[in-house]
Parts: structure tokens; sequence; C-alpha cells
């Protein structure tokens, strides 16, 4: 009787087996999951360089229309773009000296995106 039991259980696979094939699937688990955060990390990174972009020729076409605005008010165009140059450096001068506070948020900022 003793004889049916074990003949009729399938046979159990090896534990290595077993191990070797868990070892595969957590690689595999590991891979998907790289590929799923540094392609959102890309996303997000293409995202962040469109609006920048847009963000900038934006501004510069207003920091056009402010200078040549300022230089019909003031007879000169060449006295509307010194105006604003020198609101431009006193804002990097500003900018130079607050570095570390702007800085801070920033990285913040770009690990949370990283390792969210």
């Amino acid at each position: 009787m003793e004889e049916k039991k074990e003949a009729e259980q399938p046979p159990q696979p090896n534990v290595l087996d077993q191990l070797k094939e868990y070892v595969e699937t957590r690689v595999t688990l590991g891979k998907y999951k790289a590929i799923e955060k540094s392609s959102a990390v890309a996303a997000s990174l293409v995202t962040i360089v469109v609006v920048a972009f847009s963000a900038i020729m934006a501004f510069m076409f207003f920091t056009f229309t402010i200078a040549l605005l300022l230089g019909d008010a003031l007879g000169a165009a060449w006295k509307g773009f010194g105006i604003v140059t020198l609101f431009y450096v006193l804002i990097a001068i500003i900018a130079v000296a607050a570095k570390s506070t702007i800085e801070k948020p920033i990285v913040n900022l770009l690990i949370s995106k990283i390792f969210k």
C-alpha cells in the first residue's frame, strides 16, 4: 500500500531547479523595473525640454517686445535694449548670490523624479 502512494505522487521538482527559476524570474523583474524607470525619466526629460524650449522662446520674444517698447518711449532702440540688458545683469547677480538656495530645490526635484 505504501508503494501505491509513492507511485501516485508526481515527482517533486528539484530544489536547485526551483532556485534557478526563481533567480531568473528576479533578474527579469529587475530588468523590467529598470526599463520602466528609465523610460519614465526619459519621457519626463523630453517633456521638460519641450516646455523649457517653448518658455525660453516666448520669454525671448517678450524681451524683444519690451526692449523695442522702451526704445520707442525713450527715442532710441539701443536705450531700450540697454535697460533690458541691465535688468538681466541684475537678475544674474541675484541668481549667483542665491545659488545654493536655488540649487537645493532643483536637486531635490530631480532626485524625487528619478526615485519615484
